[in-house]
């Protein structure tokens, strides 16, 4: 048996980068991961840098993201991100070379003011451009763009670099990393947990979890009950494209976002759904997601449709019932804390940084009031899950 201060179930970006902080503060930290670190969730992700507003919907999606909520999340994530390689002394390919969304019908310009009105009431610096401006600023747009906004914040970092970062940093402040290590029992012992993997059983004051689309099955191995609705999405990659696009591109009325890697590849993606989603093997992509994705990317970037598919591929998402992130301690479950949800990439350190002022007792650094996991608990007889 193990003793530490937390326990943190998930090896993902989020459990990544909170193991990184906690150990900094001279936590003992252990890290418990179902398979290699990185490689769910948090690998299967476009690795994008949210800080304008994203589209209100990705395909198939029923309730709409509250885009006025997420924005002043988006701008206190953004302030984070600009100093994550210094913090870790690592090239995790970080790239602030803003962003565009762009609209295509009245009703989305539309919507393109709105969501300026919410940027630049968190901080947030937009700026709209008419569909000329646009092609003017981006001459790769197509004709169909009727406007835009531009974020110079947007950007990109790459995932398969940013988690073995953050853990490499967690375990040279102490941290313990256990991968292939799936977690079978987590169980009140005294004031605290008992946390079993395997042979291995771990006992702390406090338990993490950050287990991506698994959290509610980590959590219910703790007797709580949380209504999560998990998904899976698909990614596209293009062959390495001479064309230079300098700029994270996103549309806001349809599920799209594309950019270039610094290898020349086209990462297409823009949340739409993946044929299976399976929590126990591999989710699948499927040809209707694929077709309707790249088609939309030909339709506003028409040099796209010169370039040949290299993969698609599938990850799960943790999703929630309202489409908003959850993040806090587990109402009656003193110790058992949660994060997950939409746009994990995105708001790790943020959240990470949530997580560590959580554990000290202190004031976290932004509102998340309306975030806890007490709103999936309840009512849930009637949810079907």
């Amino acid at each position: 048996m193990t003793t530490a201060d937390v326990v943190i179930i998930g090896a993902g970006v989020l459990g990544a980068s909170a193991a990184s902080r906690l150990a900094r503060d001279g936590h003992r930290v252990v890290v418990l991961e179902r398979g290699a670190p990185g490689r769910e969730g948090s690998g299967t992700t476009a690795g994008n840098l949210h800080v304008q507003a994203v589209h209100t919907r990705r395909p198939g999606q029923a309730v709409p993201l509250d885009s006025a909520r997420f924005t002043p999340l988006q701008r206190a994530a953004s302030d984070l991100w600009q100093d994550v390689e210094d913090d870790l002394d690592a090239s995790v390919e970080l790239r602030r070379s803003g962003g565009f969304t762009v609209a295509e019908t009245p009703a989305q310009v539309r919507e393109l003011h709105d969501k300026q009105a919410w940027e630049h009431a968190a901080g947030i610096t937009t700026e709209i451009l008419d569909g000329d401006a646009a092609r003017a600023a981006l001459p790769q747009l197509g004709p169909s763009v009727a406007a835009a906004t531009w974020c110079p914040l947007d950007g990109y970092a790459n995932p398969l670099k940013v988690t073995p970062a953050y853990l490499a940093d967690a375990v040279r402040h102490g941290a313990e990393l256990v991968p292939f290590a799936p977690v079978t029992g987590v169980a009140r012992d005294g004031g605290g947990w008992r946390v079993t993997a395997g042979a291995r059983q771990v006992v702390a004051p406090v338990v993490i979890d950050v287990a991506g689309p698994w959290l509610h099955r980590i959590a219910a191995l703790a007797g709580i009950t949380l209504d999560l609705a998990p998904v899976a999405i698909q990614m596209h990659a293009t062959v390495r494209s001479p064309a230079g696009l300098p700029h994270l591109v996103q549309h806001i009325g349809e599920g799209l976002s594309v950019k270039q890697v610094s290898a020349g590849n086209l990462l297409v993606g823009g949340g739409w759904p993946a044929r299976r989603l399976d929590l126990d093997g591999r989710s699948d992509a499927g040809v209707d997601s694929m077709v309707g994705n790249l088609a939309l990317a030909v339709r506003i970037l028409p040099f796209v449709r010169g370039l040949r598919l290299l993969r698609a591929w599938a990850g799960p998402l943790a999703a929630t019932p309202d489409e908003m992130p959850v993040i806090g301690e587990v109402p009656g479950s003193p110790g058992f804390l949660v994060a997950g949800g939409t746009y994990a990439f995105t708001f790790a350190p943020l959240w990470a940084e949530t997580l560590r002022r959580l554990v000290a007792g202190a004031e976290p650094p932004v509102d998340i009031s309306d975030l806890g996991p007490e709103r999936l608990m309840q009512d849930l007889p009637e949810k079907k899950r």
